[in-house]
């Protein structure tokens, strides 16, 4: 497994795929890809996981986080956070934060983050939002 920074472009397939396949790819686009950070998990030369994270003053965050469906499960995204949160502390950010869906609220959760607020919902999709100190 090898994680590397790539660009938004590499990304957006694995996002579609994954996290909206019902819209189109466009739809996985963020405002702010330009300028974020992007991150892959590579095995086997394969893109198997994306993540991208967006800085907000002290605070940074995480958005399109996926992982192509036979690699779920592996400990593959838990890897990614953990390279993720060794950046981030190594600078000047404070937060760390995402929208999580609902289902993906315990990998979240084992690396400390907690819940923020009620649920709410994005195209039908349960979500919460989540947050954590890194420094």
């Amino acid at each position: 497994m090898q994680i590397v920074t790539i660009n938004w472009q590499q990304a957006l397939p694995i996002r579609h795929q994954v996290l909206w396949p019902d819209k189109d790819e466009e739809f996985c686009r963020v405002s702010g890809d330009d300028s974020a950070r992007h991150f892959g998990v590579f095995i086997d030369k394969i893109l198997v996981c994306v993540a991208s994270i967006y800085a907000d003053g002290n605070s940074v965050r995480l958005r399109k986080f996926a992982t192509l469906a036979a690699y779920q499960g592996q400990g593959i995204g838990s890897a990614m956070l953990q390279h993720i949160l060794a950046q981030l502390r190594s600078g000047e950010f404070k937060v760390f934060y995402c929208d999580a869906r609902e289902a993906a609220t315990a990998i979240y959760e084992k690396i400390g983050m907690q819940r923020q607020g009620q649920r709410f919902y994005k195209e039908r999709v349960a979500f919460y939002k989540m947050s954590m100190a890194i420094n």
